[in-house]
């Protein structure tokens, strides 16, 4: 089947049902909603027999509608109508919510239904269940909504518009969710009020409010103990980039703000203001798994656990170098196998742009980034005293993927998409030792078509091809204890000994040959053109991304049908 998947922009739903359609044979090209008359052309020029929209924020032109087979992936219930639908359902603590395929007509969100998928809600925040629960949602749902076309084509079987008077009908038309519903009165609302309004805009839109006296949008939040004599709003603490706040009956920790259109750790954008704040590490070695701490480190027997959750898996200078102290102390550990789990919803997506872009010198911040980088890399690789495992639980891009592949062992759930090349970025060269890690796992030709394409790569394939070891665990927690149990068996296994012996055999080998500071130098040697260089398609790259500039036009290796010659 062709299809045409138009799109705001190729957000991880998008890449994910690319990756889905494309592993199923479909031939697709993508578009980015730009204008009528793109959209129009784009149509024109693939002949597509289904338009498939996962992610847009204007209506399909009636020229486009009424002539072809379009199809909205909703993030709602049937029957479930407006832009904030995950928005709402959050804000309302719903017990249940879904996906819904339907056609596209004159009123949004309106026609026909032509499947749908619902999940348990987990607490968690909008961004964390649209990566999750929302993208496995639509996945079932997309897959069931085109397994109709024929019957459709044939005529034996019609999508049905759902009636408000069906007691089985639970969606209504939804306003959009304004900042006025939104709004924190700090002196009031309970702290499960408030993480509600922060989770349910979390990602976009936040929540405007103020911090020191200045307007802002409040994101990345987490609960924390309330402090005897606290006044609700007052400012208590600093940590790792996040700020922490009283309400009425406990406090939260807010890691990120948007101040002056830029999202920054809250201690980054009040740099200044934070500065008397008293600093309050959390212990690397604790028990709470979500109290929005970025470092954690925990042991079951001989498998030693350190998660570094980065908020959407960006790896500031500063965030690299208090992991590189925590791989320090797990080094000090008697264990026999370390896993790094990375965070629960990304892996790691690399350097860190937003900081990057806030920096007084840009280049110099970038420069000092990606050494911070390769710093915990080359940690990882140096790891030869035990066996390392990379788990995979969310989303790797660009560096955060080859960061990955300094372990031993990379293991990644199913639904994981990864993104492992540069260019997009501005024709980044890259680091993080790509040059040995990559062409070791998939060959020097293997290695140049990964980078060159720039194309999502999902995990079940990833393992085929031999980038990743394997893939498994349908979903997070199942994913999650297949990792201990593998863990535990390597920890256990008869030959450990003898794999320990054979890794650093392999890595004085592969020192031997070629040492691992002449592959960072050469790398680097291509960065700091890119930072310092004539060549201005980073900087401008970075900035068009961390200020979520509108698309001006489709990449042509996402918009095949540009290149069809007629």
């Amino acid at each position: 089947m062709r299809i045409l998947l138009l799109t705001h922009s190729f957000n991880s739903l998008t890449q994910r049902l690319f990756e889905e359609l494309s592993v199923r044979g479909h031939a697709l090209s993508v578009e980015f909603d730009i204008a009528d008359s793109v959209t129009a052309e784009a149509v024109a020029l693939f002949q597509p027999d289904v338009v498939l929209a996962p992610f847009l924020k204007r209506a399909i032109p009636e020229s486009v509608w009424s002539r072809h087979v379009c199809l909205i992936v909703h993030p709602g219930i049937v029957g479930d109508r407006g832009p904030s639908a995950l928005d709402w359902a959050i804000q309302r603590g719903a017990a249940e919510w879904g996906v819904t395929v339907l056609q596209a007509e004159a009123e949004m969100d309106a026609g026909p239904v032509w499947a749908s998928a619902t999940f348990p809600m987990r607490v968690a925040t909008k961004a964390s269940l649209y990566r999750n629960e929302v993208t496995e949602a639509a996945v079932t749902a997309v897959l069931a909504a085109l397994g109709r076309m024929d019957d459709w084509w044939a005529g034996r079987w019609q999508p049905v518009r759902p009636s408000a008077d069906d007691p089985a009908v639970r969606g209504r038309l939804q306003p959009t969710l304004r900042q006025a519903d939104r709004a924190i009165d700090w002196a009031r609302d309970d702290t499960a009020a408030i993480l509600a309004r922060l989770r349910a805009a979390d990602g976009f839109p936040g929540v405007a409010d103020s911090l020191f006296g200045v307007p802002c949008h409040l994101f990345d939040a987490h609960p924390a103990p309330a402090e005897a004599g606290a006044q609700p709003g007052e400012l208590l603490a600093r940590r790792d980039g996040a700020v922490l706040r009283a309400t009425r009956d406990g406090a939260i920790w807010i890691g990120h703000v948007k101040r002056c259109d830029l999202k920054l750790p809250t201690a980054v954008a009040f740099a200044a203001e934070v500065a008397d704040l008293p600093e309050r590490p959390a212990d690397l070695w604790r028990d709470a798994a979500d109290d929005g701490a970025e470092l954690r480190y925990r042991e079951a027997g001989a498998v030693g656990f350190l998660s570094f959750d980065c908020y959407n898996g960006a790896m500031s200078t500063d965030q690299c170098r208090r992991l590189l102290v925590a791989i320090g102390f797990a080094r000090t550990r008697p264990t026999r196998v370390l896993v790094l789990e990375g965070g629960a919803d990304f892996w790691s997506n690399g350097i860190h742009l937003n900081c990057i872009e806030n920096a007084e010198s840009a280049a110099d911040a970038s420069w000092a980034n990606i050494n911070a980088m390769d710093d915990v890399c080359l940690a990882i690789l140096q790891l030869t005293d035990r066996l390392t495992v990379a788990a995979l639980r969310g989303n790797a891009g660009a560096g955060g993927c080859f960061l990955a592949l300094a372990a031993d062992q990379v293991w990644a759930r199913q639904g994981v998409i990864l993104n492992p090349h540069y260019k997009n970025m501005g024709n980044l060269y890259g680091s993080e030792y790509w040059t040995y890690l990559l062409p070791r796992r998939v060959g020097a030709d293997g290695a140049r078509k990964l980078m060159a394409e720039r194309l999502p790569l999902g995990a079940p394939r990833a393992a085929h091809s031999g980038l990743i070891d394997a893939s498994f665990g349908a979903s997070r927690a199942a994913f999650e204890l297949e990792v201990a149990s593998r863990a535990a068996a390597l920890a256990s296994a008869p030959d450990y000994a003898g794999q320990v012996a054979a890794k650093q055999v392999r890595r004085a080998a592969d020192e031997a040959a070629k040492p691992l500071a002449a592959y960072r130098d050469e790398e680097l040697t291509h960065m700091r053109r890119n930072f310092y260089g004539f060549d201005p398609s980073y900087h401008g790259a970075r900035y068009h991304f961390v200020m979520k500039s509108p698309q001006s036009w489709t990449p042509r290796h996402l918009a095949v049908h540009r290149e069809i010659k007629r």
